[in-house]
């Protein structure tokens, strides 16, 4: 196989990563963050503390978290085909890819709020602050810097989920990889996707490192 044939299979690989990527960290972001900010107010101390409520959702992010991507994608098949009408290709693999992603960023959210310091937040509240108002101006908005960090960190993981989807039919980069530079020897093939997926993610960990400095005002 010739370069220029190699870059022709990489053009499509490449854009359906960074679709099944897109859709599945901005549906992950949606979804880590409400989880994520519901653990803090429900927790003991919080603004609305419902503990038995905050202990079924740790349950619940627990069970997300240790399951393997691979079993998990397997395993919600059924759920996947009832979503998007199938369970092979790259919108299929969207649906495992937020399923798996969420409770990620959820506890990453969870730990970016507990890093507010408690002080900011009396203050807010002695100054008769309501609770939406203490999420949206004060929890959100100083926890923003670890929110973005931790959220470059969730969409390099989503990227990698993606290209091990790519070994169960889910296209992308990953299902390149394996059908042309494993099954089939083509080790140009091999090179450059490699390449193309550590680009990808030194893209994504630099705006990220840039937005999270720019927003810090610490």
């Amino acid at each position: 196989m010739t370069w220029s044939e190699v870059f022709e299979l990489l053009g499509p690989a490449s854009e359906e990563t960074a679709w099944m990527v897109g859709v599945a960290s901005l549906f992950t972001a949606i979804g880590g963050l409400l989880i994520g900010v519901l653990f803090v107010l429900t927790e003991r101390g919080g603004l609305l503390p419902a503990p038995p409520l905050n202990a079924l959702l740790g349950m619940i992010v627990n069970l997300g978290r240790s399951i393997p991507f691979l079993i998990l994608m397997v395993s919600i098949t059924p759920f996947t085909r009832l979503v998007v009408g199938t369970s092979i290709g790259t919108d299929a693999a969207i649906v495992p890819l937020i399923v798996g992603a969420i409770p990620f960023f959820a506890r990453i959210v969870e730990t970016a709020l507990h890093e507010v310091p408690a002080d900011v937040v009396a203050a807010a509240t002695a100054m008769g602050a309501g609770r939406g108002t203490i999420v949206g101006k004060v929890l959100l908005r100083e926890g923003l810097p670890g929110l973005i960090s931790g959220f470059t960190i969730t969409i390099i993981a989503i990227t990698g989920y993606s290209a091990m989807a790519g070994s169960v039919g889910g296209g992308g980069l990953g299902a390149l990889a394996i059908d042309y530079g494993y099954n089939r020897f083509e080790g140009k093939v091999m090179i450059a996707t490699v390449v193309v997926l550590v680009v990808f993610v030194q893209l994504i960990q630099m705006v990220g490192d840039l937005l999270a400095r720019r927003l810090s005002h610490r």
